[in-house]
Order: structure tokens, then sequence, then C-alpha cells
């Protein structure tokens, strides 16, 4: 494991005097323990915007409800179709960013059977997702981490998936192998473009630019777009899953929770990036 201490950036280790549980340590004697469930918290206080940042536990809810009805099934197969091509052949290492309760993180497992020797980590700034992806799937490595403070060592990665999460160049510069892959995932235009027209008088389309990241050639820009037809709880799960949660009025709430067949389309952009 090649952890870095979130506060002097020097490598962690296993220290190897602690018996009665796994922990992390760095030469500055920072320490950091591995919960029960198998994940390490490198979430410093000071980092923190708020007490629990990330997800709360009602909308980690809320998107495994969704994720588990696997609409969303064929991004993920799309994601892995670019990493299966794109890895470099000797990859060792795959992060998922933002990896939330883990639904896509696990399914990067079997890419062992490509990569017999790639480990998996996903990090997520929300420890209760975390916390379950942990429990769930004993494959993966997690942690708890900001993802414009990566607590990994230079040029580790092989690639890195970023499905909707941030995370400023430079660190995936640092953070990512020459000849190593990013996989980003934004919404396109239309994606849930049904569940807008609820919210606004008129739902504007915008162009998703291709983002310019210094060191990396854009070498994949893919659109996914399909239609989904969703149940009235799927369709609520949703709309929680979304920002647009916030401005959800209780008229629509209720119209969604009695929708028999909701149709939504999904429409994603997939750019494929290689670090040069």
């Amino acid at each position: 494991m090649s952890y870095q201490c979130p506060l002097c950036h020097l490598p962690l280790n296993v220290d190897a005097n602690n018996t009665s549980s796994t922990s992390y340590r760095c030469s500055n004697n920072h320490q950091f323990d591995q919960a029960k469930e198998g994940y390490v918290n490198l979430m410093p206080v000071h980092h923190k915007s708020s007490k629990n940042p990330g997800d709360n536990k009602e909308m980690m809810q809320a998107r495994r409800l969704f994720l588990n009805t696997e609409h969303y099934q064929p991004l993920r197969d799309a994601v892995m179709a670019q990493l299966r091509q794109y890895l470099p052949q000797q990859a060792t290492e795959l992060l998922d960013i933002g990896c939330g309760e883990g639904y896509y993180t696990s399914e990067f497992v079997q890419l062992r059977q490509q990569f017999p020797t790639i480990s998996i980590h996903g990090l997520d700034i929300s420890k209760v997702a975390v916390k379950y992806a942990a429990k769930r799937y004993h494959d993966c490595d997690f942690c708890v981490a900001s993802s414009h403070r990566l607590p990994f060592a230079d040029h580790f990665f092989d690639g890195v998936v970023r499905i909707y999460a941030p995370c400023k160049g430079e660190e995936l510069h640092r953070a990512i192998k020459s000849g190593g892959i990013l996989v980003a995932v934004t919404p396109a235009p239309r994606h849930l473009y049904q569940l807008k027209e609820l919210i606004y008088d008129g739902v504007n389309l915008h162009d998703v630019p291709v983002e310019n990241i210094e060191g990396f050639e854009l070498v994949v820009d893919q659109q996914l777009h399909y239609d989904m037809t969703l149940s009235g709880e799927e369709a609520t799960a949703l709309m929680q899953m979304t920002p647009f949660a916030w401005k959800t009025s209780e008229q629509v709430w209720q119209q969604l929770a009695q929708a028999q067949n909701f149709e939504c389309e999904a429409d994603f952009a997939i750019r494929v990036y290689r670090r040069q």
C-alpha cells in the first residue's frame, strides 16, 4: 500500500508496533487507524468544510437503491470497455475518485481477468459511503480523503476513473504515471432532461466542453445516450441523488412517487485522457 500522509505528504507504512489493529504511520509520527470495516480515514479535521462532508446516509441509501436497479449498467459497461482498451498492458494500480458506496469500484475488480495483479482503490469524501463500500467489497481498498489532495505517492496510478467527481488537474498529473490514463464521465446535455422539466420552467441545453488538462492528451470522446423507464420509487431515488433535490417541491415528490412508468433520458460524456 502506498498511502501518503495527508498532513506532511510522507509515505505511510503499516505500524508494526500496533498488534491490536492495523495502523498507518509516517516518519513524523502521524498515525491513521484502519476501521473495523477495512477502510482508512485520511481526511484531517482541518481539511473538512463541514462536520460530515459528502453524501449523507439518506443520499447514499437513495443512490444505492437506484444503482441496484442496473439502470446505469450501460455506463458501467462503457467505462469498463475504455479501461480494458486503454489501460497500460502492465497496469497494477487503479483509483476510483468519488467512489461512493462502490457501485463502479466493485465492477473494476473484473479487470483482473486481463490485468492479473491490478489493485483497485476507492476514494470518497463521504465517510458513511466509504464505510458501506469497505464493508461490502473486500477485494478493493477504500479510504476517506479529499479528491483535491490524493493521499497517494507521485506517479502511482496506471489509471484513474472520475465519474462526476472533481479533482485538480495538477493532482491528476502528479498521481498518474506517464502513459497512464484518466477516464472522466460528466453529464451530457440531455441527461435527466425529464426530471429537470419538473423543476424548471424552461430547460436550456448546454454543451459539455472538453476539459483541457495540462499534461494530458484526449484520446476518446464518447457520448452514451439511452432511455430509461423508471418506477415511482426509482424516479424518486434518482431525484434524491441529484443536485436538483434541493429545488424539488412537495408536489413534484408526490408526482414522482405515484408514477407508474416515468420515462427519463440518460446522457453521458465519457472521455479518456492519456498522461503525456
